[in-house]
């Protein structure tokens, strides 16, 4: 047994270990791709991204995607297209807040539902009693695991009203064989660079639906189909060649990418299966999860130590770790003006869950010694978790 690093041990990383490297596709292979359109002067916009659009739907197996400038744009046009202006957009809590932000934009009114405590995904049952007056549901995948797709469908579907997904990690994820972004109205992406797959930034929507694809790639354009007689209020969020040829070479290296990130996290699991306290993320045997995040949920009552304190021992061993998604968005400043919401289910979670490194390039045995790290500061949890007070109060009176 070694001693943690916040009691005087050595840290087990101690030139640090990243939280996310952003998997970069090689610079002369971007360049070779973009040069064609930056010869010709076509910046943004132009070839590149059709060839993006086109072989991203190919993948996914829907007829339409469109490219937009950030997962957050997309939302916006696909939640304007759907919403009705001061009615319900449904969504979780447990999300990040560009999922509330996007609807609020759109003139819907976020109304939050609880999550699952094990999945960390919506809790449809929950959601199906938060649907009086609303117009649009929302889910979200979560850390790139599917939120079971399918349930939210239904319930949408029999309250007769809009369903999207904010797929912003899941890009490469399945539920039960099929591929994220062939559900619901629209399933949007995220490209940005701590993403699986990305573009450096940037998004795409894949649509079912012929007329709302349509929608969206005018609104992506500020709303005008040429002739400057603008159709709605749309905005400027045209993805960039640059960004395409990015996105194109990603796309290319996806599915060794994704390889590497599900063996990681088997590791993980398997590494921290005998640590009590210690709990991954339920994911479905039926689904593949790109692990965007490798996220575990911390039990104070059983680990001795609670989330923060965790955080803080292993930021004393040079381990980068995110405590996404805290707060929730129902606690959020900017959500202060809506009704309170008694979500205890998602207050739980926020307060537990902590995300671990993962990134493509990580050296396989850092798996291995964050649980030894782990393990060896749960034995300690009661001196780790004074030395923590004593660094905290310290904080405050310096």
């Amino acid at each position: 047994m070694t001693a943690p690093a916040l009691l005087g041990g050595t840290p087990a990383f101690p030139d640090g270990l990243p939280f996310f490297r952003p998997a970069k596709p090689p610079l002369e292979r971007v360049t070779a791709r973009l040069a064609p359109s930056y010869e010709r002067g076509v910046l943004t916009n132009g070839p590149l991204v059709r060839q993006f659009e086109a072989e991203a739907a190919e993948r996914l197996g829907v007829p339409h995607v469109v490219a937009v400038a950030s997962c957050t744009a997309g939302l916006m046009l696909v939640f304007q297209a759907l919403s009705r202006p001061g009615t319900a957009a449904v969504m979780p809590s447990f999300t990040f807040s560009a999922t509330a932000h996007a609807a609020r934009w759109a003139g819907a009114v976020p109304r939050f539902a609880e999550c699952d405590t094990a999945t960390c995904q919506i809790d449809v049952a929950d959601a199906a009693q938060r649907l009086e007056g609303a117009s649009l549901l929302i889910g979200t995948h979560v850390f790139g695991s599917p939120c079971t797709p399918e349930a939210v469908e239904d319930l949408a579907r029999s309250a007769g009203i809009g369903v999207v997904f904010d797929a912003a990690h899941g890009f490469g994820a399945t539920r039960d064989g099929r591929p994220l972004g062939t559900f619901g109205d629209a399933e949007v992406f995220s490209l940005s660079p701590t993403k699986p797959m990305t573009s450096g930034e940037g998004g795409l929507v894949a649509v079912r639906d012929d007329a709302l694809a349509e929608r969206v790639r005018l609104g992506v354009d500020y709303g005008n189909p040429g002739d400057y007689d603008t159709r709605f209020a749309g905005l400027n969020a045209r993805m960039s060649e640059l960004h395409a040829a990015v996105g194109l070479e990603s796309l290319v290296e996806l599915d060794d990418h994704l390889a590497t990130r599900r063996a990681l996290a088997d590791a993980y699991r398997k590494a921290l299966a005998g640590i009590a306290g210690i709990t991954p993320q339920e994911v479905d045997p039926r689904d593949e999860s790109t692990y965007k995040d490798f996220t575990v949920i911390v039990d104070e009552s059983v680990y001795g130590l609670d989330r923060d304190g965790v955080a803080a021992a292993l930021k004393a061993e040079g381990v980068d770790t995110r405590p996404y998604f805290y707060p929730p968005v129902h606690r959020q400043q900017a959500y202060a003006d809506l009704p309170a919401q008694d979500l205890p289910a998602t207050d739980w979670v926020t307060s537990r869950v902590i995300s671990l490194p993962l990134w493509r390039d990580m050296p396989p045995t850092a798996v291995d010694t964050i649980a030894e790290v782990l393990d060896d500061v749960g034995a300690h949890a009661a001196e780790v978790g004074r030395a923590v007070a004593a660094q905290a109060a310290e904080a405050v009176g310096a």
